[in-house]
């Protein structure tokens, strides 16, 4: 089967939309799904760049939302008609993931970052030659195959260009807050960094019941939002000193816990130095960039952790679901950050979210799909 996909064929090159690439068939564990949007994750665009590699020519795209059109002999709770999100690969057999952490499982990079299907067989080829998949997945086609275990039912009213993010970028933010975290009432964190991730840990702290909800970002029209989203404070750090302001906001203790989306070695140490006594940094960016600190000063005298954080420790199947329902009560406005772009304006939609322009950018593949009354 041919399907259109957007191809980086080098390191750093723009995508290039073609209508020539042979999809792998429908395996038996296999789900066959019209993508009909796809969020654009930063993770995408470190790849393309090169910050990190699956080998090129590469099909990217891990926020992928569609219809089934098929299943394979051994699909069991998914069928044509049935509308997904998608999300990343785990195996379900090693340890990790009998213990409930997918995002741990054993064979995590072979499975989603290797550039071959789960199998080891090829997903995609031009010509008969070998392009790199992402995540099982590669949602930036007009049809792909995944695995049922990439994949998430969700109820047909709900409007399929909107979710796909729910698979990736929404899941590592509110995860890091509701899974990993796990904040009680009454308690404090900070974000630094107000994209996709930041908002969705920043969203999340709130509904975790925190009194004080700290957004920090240097773009005014960022923080405004943060604050329509739930955050009690916002600080421009290009105008005063976080760490200072965060102390003030909290009788001079600090926070019990800082999450860091900016990968920037001096957001990653503001965040760790905004902490209490006994706080906790999560850094959770895609970045190359390592900070300094004190293991005597920071790590023993102040008890405080520093610790990475994938995916947002999810189960998709209970973490996207959740998130929806929350989203149906007004809690979780993540369609706030969204904005829509035609597929063919992907190289658009990828600049605008490397500027900031635009917070979370989705290419709507399917123009014709209408979310169901």
């Amino acid at each position: 089967m041919k399907i259109k996909a957007a191809v980086v064929e080098k390191m750093g090159d723009p995508f290039v939309i073609k209508d020539d690439i042979e999809l792998h068939e429908v395996g038996p564990t296999d789900v066959q799904v019209h993508v009909v949007a796809s969020g654009i994750c930063h993770s995408d665009e470190a790849i393309r760049r090169g910050d990190a590699s699956l080998g090129y020519p590469v099909i990217l795209g891990h926020e992928g939302a569609g219809i089934v059109e098929k299943v394979g002999s051994e699909v069991k709770n998914f069928k044509p008609g049935d509308h997904v999100v998608m999300a990343f690969y785990a195996d379900g057999l090693c340890d990790k993931c009998l213990e409930g952490i997918p995002t741990q499982c054993r064979h995590y990079a072979d499975y989603n970052l290797s550039g071959v299907r789960f199998d080891g067989d090829d997903q995609f080829k031009e010509n008969g030659e070998h392009i790199s998949d992402m995540f099982n997945q590669s949602s930036f086609t007009t049809t792909t195959v995944t695995n049922q275990r990439n994949c998430v039912k969700i109820d047909k009213d709900v409007d399929l260009r909107k979710v796909g993010p729910l698979g990736c970028g929404y899941i590592t933010g509110s995860g890091t807050v509701f899974n990993t975290l796990k904040p009680r009432p009454g308690q404090t964190i900070a974000v630094f960094g107000t994209g996709a991730v930041g908002l969705a840990a920043m969203m999340a702290g709130k509904i975790s019941g925190c009194t004080k909800v700290i957004a920090v970002d240097i773009v005014p029209s960022r923080l405004e939002l943060a604050m329509e989203l739930g955050a009690t404070n916002v600080i421009n750090s290009k105008e005063v000193d976080p760490v200072e302001t965060i102390r003030d906001l909290t009788n001079g203790y600090g926070v019990d816990y800082a999450v860091d989306t900016t990968g920037l070695p001096a957001v990653m140490k503001n965040a760790l130095d905004s902490l209490a006594q006994g706080g906790t940094e999560a850094a959770i960016a895609v970045t190359p960039h390592n900070f300094e600190f004190s293991t005597w000063n920071d790590l023993c005298v102040g008890d405080k952790k520093v610790i990475g954080v994938n995916m947002g420790d999810a189960i998709p199947q209970i973490d996207v679901p959740r998130l929806i329902s929350f989203w149906k009560m007004g809690m979780f406005d993540f369609d706030k950050t969204e904005k829509f772009y035609d597929f063919e304006d992907i190289n658009q939609a990828n600049a605008d979210s490397g500027s900031g322009k635009t917070i979370k950018p989705v290419l709507i593949i399917d123009k014709d799909y209408r979310p169901e009354e």
